[in-house]
């Protein structure tokens, strides 16, 4: 996974009803009428989610005759975890690539 990538899945997340049908959908596959029985929003409000979360691919759609199905697509789910896990923290650690500012800054002062 990218930057793109992870970045839409950011936004896509950044709104509270989204992470919460994330997290309904955890398990497993739900109709979007059982789902909007967990929300005060109306069905055209719940379609616009679940288009933000399909449209970055955490969230895959199946229709059957009138319904429509959702569910978490595990791979971008794990791609997006994995990318998140590669970030890490040097808890406050000068990285390696900082020391040449530090090298600049005693050249310059040395002039």
């Amino acid at each position: 996974m990218n930057a793109m990538d992870a970045s839409l899945i950011c936004r896509a997340l950044g709104d509270t009803n989204r992470i919460q049908i994330v997290e309904l959908l955890t398990g497993g596959e739900m109709c979007a009428c059982r789902l909007l029985e967990h929300f005060q929003i109306t069905q055209p409000t719940l379609s616009h989610h679940m288009k933000i979360l399909t449209e970055c691919g955490l969230v895959l759609t199946r229709r059957e005759w009138k319904n429509t199905y959702y569910s978490l697509n595990c791979e971008t789910l794990t791609a997006f975890r994995s990318f998140i896990d590669s970030l890490n923290c040097c808890c406050g650690k000068a990285a390696p690539d900082r020391d040449c500012c530090n090298e600049e800054t005693e050249e310059s002062n040395e002039t």
